[in-house]
């Protein structure tokens, strides 16, 4: 794993919740950790990894998440076996 893939999963699993991370390297660290994505219709996205599976909206006009989106990508991980304290 690369130094900003452990950043953006260090973010993601930070106390308080950080806002305002990257879609695209949320999306770029699930393809590097195995992640099965498919497109959905408009901005939704399919994600599987580790036999966990969970739909996201990308969001827009901005690129960046929002509170509750870090906290659903944060529980997906966790449901996918993803240890953040072990990077």
């Amino acid at each position: 794993m690369n130094q900003k893939h452990r950043k953006i999963l260090k973010t993601i699993f930070k106390d308080p919740v950080q806002p305002n991370i990257r879609w695209n390297d949320i999306e770029n660290l699930f393809i590097h950790l195995g992640a099965d994505i498919s497109e959905g219709r408009g901005s939704r996205v399919a994600i599987e990894l580790n036999g966990a599976e969970a739909v996201f909206h990308r969001p827009h006009p901005s690129p960046e998440t929002d509170k509750g989106s870090v906290k659903s990508v944060r529980r997906f991980l966790e449901n996918a076996g993803i240890d953040h304290d072990e990077i």
